[in-house]
């Protein structure tokens, strides 16, 4: 049984779902929260140890003009971004989850341009969704300062 609570008394006096563990919000959020930390942290150090896959091989060639450096430098720079991003979305989910999106679009665009990643393309799409997800969700379900919210 999902409990409410309603405060009786300021701009949140309306009926909201309880913060706990077992509400459905709650819980996306926090397998958003998680996911969208972990992942772009882990992704963003085997940028530096090539564990996975070759990530210069998705770098568009348009990019890889653009960017100073070799390819391999961009992706260097490209994991720092990753972890800063899984970092932000730990600390601050309701601005993370934006920028992992925009983040997400720019790999998508990076991807199209390629000519042949279509299938990854579509994926990071709707990673893309999930953290703009994780955005909403931020305000419903992260703790906040009482007196705050809005």
């Amino acid at each position: 049984m999902t409990t409410t609570a309603t405060p009786t008394t300021g701009p949140a006096a309306t009926t909201f779902p309880e913060r706990t563990w077992s509400g459905p919000v709650t819980q996306a959020f926090w397998l958003l929260r998680i996911g969208f930390t972990v992942a772009p942290i882990a992704f963003g150090l085997d940028k530096f140890a090539g564990l996975l896959t070759n990530w210069e091989s998705y770098l568009a060639p348009g990019i890889d003009r653009l960017v100073p450096g070799t390819a391999h430098q961009a992706m260097l720079a490209v994991g720092v971004v990753e972890i800063i991003a899984g970092i932000v979305v730990a600390l601050l989910p309701r601005f993370g989850g934006y920028l992992v999106a925009a983040w997400l679009g720019g790999i998508i665009v990076n991807l199209l341009m390629l000519g042949n990643f279509y299938d990854v393309a579509l994926r990071d799409v709707g990673l893309l969704i999930g953290a703009l997800a994780l955005a909403r969700l931020a305000t419903a379900a992260a703790p906040r300062d009482p007196e705050t919210r809005s």
